[in-house]
């Protein structure tokens, strides 16, 4: 079979075209064996191939090269040609495929559920073995709509719609229709149209009309044109959502905490609001102590497994036992009456629940083809998870190093210990069960979301737990002498310690960040679309060192750390052992330590000078200072630690770990003791440098970071990729994500622009998931009683109320905040469930403050935000429900 390539592009002196594709002959992927292509002048480049592997189909991409060296590719999408009938000879008029400027309409959230279209074809008899194939791209079509083409001959209609042809979307976003190239006379001019399910003309695309000139075709020989681009000028599509963790969510079927059965229901209540997407938070296992601390969504154990207490009882089964069914329904009634989670009981009882029907149906269950599918598709997780989780129950820590002679991951060993003749395998299949019921259940819930057009958002953490399985196999990917954190924000005045390994960037670009395209592959088995948490992390994380408690003595990694000579060109003496050592000058002692002061002195310092004093050497670090007052609360203690927490702080200058010749300024110095010993001559010269090393040094660094790490990684994935990317924002962030078409995160109380104490939200970019506050922030009552004045300026600057702001976030004016949101530019504006409440006064809670799922300032923070009322009672809700419906639709969102 003759497969020959064309195509226009314009090249300089030395540069070459190539192809590279799924089959041999096209070097099976591999650019160094790409077929060359030849140049056939004024920007036609052609490629002539005899196929001799039987396919029925074959990928392909264009690339161009200088000196045998890719240096520019197309757009990840591959071309893809499907071989049909019985021609011989297959001409292919391809054009170059850019990254389309409306990149998110190709995401799986709209191909896949919010535009999906059945799998329709319109085949049509060609006569004369002469085929002619247009393929464009319209991803922008309802699901009650259709794409028609009509031209200038009879073939096409002689321009009527009504006789216009209807292209087949069996390959959508791609729609196609064959002609038979023998009722066609050259040059054929045509255009496409959109028309509604009875073949009504809606509009038609913009511009002149499509001119095609090709040779003539021989029989048996299909020309397919392909890389075409439907030309629309439509509103901006715009749609509603909420988010709220799964384990937040109840109902009446529910345990003691939410779970999949739930979020079954919210897809129902969403669909009923006219809502159109779900964002979670992640739902990864985090189970390390079998305690609440284990509560923390973000510190999981496994990037693949999910935490078994979103296991829907209802949905897994009833037990045969009806003494045993009794006493878990006692339980459950218990637990469902609780106001908040109890993360403890309910993942116990749920846990022993499941243990009681795996006893009852655990082995025709996992003799199913079904289970022994899934389990050959993830055993390379679900095997070193399940060993993960029987040795961190057997020697009671989640502390991998402490497992002897497991304490490195050994694979053959893992095996060993998993096999079915080994004694543990009672446990070991124990979790291969929940993990293949979870994962039957989530994928339920997926494909019942993708049914009624709701997409449904996760989240992926930036960081793992230290002693994840992860960390435990494949410990090159981590640096763990560092901990993951972030600067200080409006968050936490001291930063934020997250105590998660850091990576290993260099490893990780070696095999082509295979690690983060598999994290990514899973998503897609529930979402199609996702939000990467802190997507500062790609640009550069904060770093801890590992003997700091708090955030604020870390520093950024990648970096480019200062020279003494580079801090002294800024006028400042760079006295090392005075910058860089912690030390704190007497007078300053009262506003740490209060009349605690002279204890302290006598106690943990050490008189360093005249008038300063350091920590002695049991306390001179946080994590010695932490745990010489674990467990006290006394108020005296927790002033002593938190001060003697500051004294470790006072430094201008972190030595870099990796290069001890260099230095990095340390963050929110100027407001140090330090800071203000210095001359005034000396405060200028440090802010200079300040200000150059935190907001101009790294710009293009961080740019070239990121671009590396993300391209390939948005490229991996047809999802909807969302970034979170509040805090200290580099500059070149917004660059980065508008280039590849990352969401951004809009928050009207945190905006990106100096100089402005709200964000303006009627000029949000289009590409961005606006929401009136996260999972770390207090929902929208909460906030109304954090600061008077500010909302008292808010109440009249931004809602244009006049008089005083009323003590109460009133349900009128939740309404109108929630209602600018709504009438926003941003694509996506998702609304979280507290704050829909809010705007109900006979739904929302009376107790607002229950309402607040994270205190990011507290390390150790219990997440145990729950729902007040059940979801049956929330759909019912008609007065909130029609003002959400009303609100929505008056925004002009879909």
């Amino acid at each position: 079979m003759k497969v020959t390539f064309n195509i226009n592009f314009h090249t300089v002196w030395g540069q070459k075209l190539c192809v590279v594709g799924s089959i041999p002959e096209l070097g099976s992927w591999e650019p160094a064996l790409a077929k060359e292509m030849s140049y056939k002048g004024e920007g036609n480049w052609q490629l002539e191939l005899e196929v001799t592997t039987p396919v029925k189909d074959i990928e392909y991409r264009y690339f161009l090269s200088l000196s045998d060296k890719q240096i520019f590719e197309e757009w990840e999408k591959n071309h893809q040609v499907f071989f049909i009938g019985s021609a011989d000879q297959y001409t292919l008029y391809d054009y170059w495929q850019v990254r389309p400027a409306n990149l998110a309409f190709y995401s799986s959230a709209f191909t896949k559920s919010l535009f999906a279209h059945p799998c329709n074809t319109h085949e049509r008899v060609v006569k004369s073995g002469k085929r002619l194939t247009i393929k464009i791209s319209v991803p922008r079509v309802e699901k009650d709509q259709r794409v028609a083409i009509t031209g200038n001959q009879e073939c096409l209609g002689n321009w009527h719609p009504d006789k216009a042809l209807i292209l087949s979307c069996d390959t959508f976003p791609v729609w196609h229709i064959d002609l038979d190239a023998n009722e066609i006379t050259y040059p054929l001019e045509y255009k496409f149209l959109i028309c509604d399910d009875h073949q009504q003309p809606l509009y038609w695309e913009e511009d002149e009309n499509r001119i095609l000139n090709l040779p003539p075709q021989q029989v048996g020989e299909t020309a397919i044109i392909s890389g075409l681009y439907f030309r629309d000028n439509l509103p901006l599509w715009r749609c509603a959502g909420s988010v709220i963790p799964v384990f937040s969510l109840r109902s009446e079927q529910s345990f003691g905490v939410g779970d999949l059965g739930d979020l079954h229901l919210l897809v129902d209540w969403v669909k009923k609001t006219h809502q159109r997407i779900i964002q979670v938070l992640p739902m990864n296992d985090t189970t390390m102590s079998h305690t609440c601390m284990d509560s923390y969504p973000y510190s999981a154990i496994s990037i693949y497994a999910l935490h078994p207490m979103y296991i829907s009882l209802p949905h897994l089964g009833k037990l045969a036992d009806q003494e045993k069914a009794a006493f878990f329904a006692r339980k459950q009634a218990e637990l469902n009456a609780l106001e908040a989670v109890d993360y403890e009981q309910a993942v116990k009882y749920k846990i022993e629940y499941c243990r009681e029907f795996f006893e009852q149906e655990g082995q025709a269950v996992m003799s199913s083809p079904e289970y022994k599918e899934f389990f050959a598709q993830s055993s390379s997780w679900l095997m070193p998870y399940a060993a993960y989780s029987y040795l961190r129950d057997k020697y009671c820590t989640s502390d991998f190093t402490q497992w002897k002679e497991n304490s490195v991951y050994d694979k053959s060993s893992i095996r060993e210990l998993c096999s079915e003749t080994n004694k543990a395998y009672p446990e070991i299949s124990f979790l291969y069960f929940l993990q293949y019921i979870l994962h039957t259940q989530f994928k339920a819930v997926s494909d019942y979301a993708r049914k009624n057009g709701i997409v449904l958002k996760g989240d992926l953490p930036i960081g793992v737990s230290r002693t994840s399985v992860e960390a435990w196999m494949e410990p090159k990917y981590f640096n763990m002498n560092g901990q993951a954190g972030a600067p200080p924000d409006d968050f936490s005045v001291n930063g934020q310690n997250w105590m998660f390994p850091t990576y290993n960037w260099d490893t990780m670009e070696k095999d082509n960040f295979s690690w983060w395209k598999k994290r990514f592959h899973k998503l897609e088995d529930y979402f199609d679309c996702f939000r990467i948490d802190h997507i500062l992390g790609f640009f550069r994380i904060w770093e801890v060192p590992l003997d700091y408690v708090q955030g604020l003595c870390g520093h950024f990694n990648p970096a480019l750390p200062l020279t003494p000579s580079e801090i002294e060109q800024y006028g400042l003496n760079f006295n090392e052992a005075r910058l860089t050592t912690p030390h704190i000058n007497r007078e300053f002692l009262p506003e740490l330590f209060g009349d605690l002061a002279e204890e302290v002195i006598g106690s943990f310092l050490a008189q360093s000078s005249s008038h300063h004093f350091v920590l002695k050497p049991f306390c001179d670090t946080q994590r010695k200072v932490d745990a010489l007052f674990a467990g006290k609360t006394d108020e005296a203690s927790l002033r002593i630690k938190n001060g003697l927490f500051a004294i470790a702080n006072e430094v201008l200058f972190l030595r870099d770990p990796r290069d001890p010749d260099k230095f990095h300024p340390r963050i929110s110095a100027s407001q140090s003791f330090l800071y203000r010993e210095l001359s005034a001559a000396d405060q200028y010269a440090f802010d200079q440098l300040y200000w150059n090393f935190f907001y101009h040094r790294h710009n293009d660094f961080w740019k070239a970071q990121a671009f590396n790490r993300l391209t390939p990684l948005v490229g991996c994935t047809d999802m909807l990729v969302c970034g979170e990317d509040l805090g200290m924002i580099p500059e070149s962030v917004p660059d980065v994500m508008n280039k590849l078409q990352i969401f951004s995160l809009e928050i009207e109380r945190m905006p990106k622009t100096p100089q402005r104490e709200f964000s303006d939200m009627f000029n949000l970019p289009y590409h961005s998931v606006c929401t009136t506050s996260t999972h770390d922030m207090s929902p929208l009552r909460s906030w109304w009683k954090e600061d008077r004045a500010k909302i008292q300026r808010y109440y009249n600057n931004v809602l244009g109320r006049a008089g005083d702001a009323p003590e109460e976030c009133t349900a009128d004016i939740a309404t109108q905040i929630v209602a600018s949101h709504l009438e926003s530019r941003s694509m996506l504006t998702i609304i979280p469930l507290q704050d829909w409440f809010a705007m109900d006064d006979s739904v929302k809670r009376k107790d607002y403050e229950a309402e607040r799922i994270n205190v990011p300032s507290v390390p150790n923070h219990y997440w145990r935000y729950r729902m007040h009322i059940p979801l049956e009672r929330l759909i019912q809700a008609d007065s909130l429900n029609n003002k959400i419906i009303e609100l929505i639709e008056k925004s002009g969102r879909k």
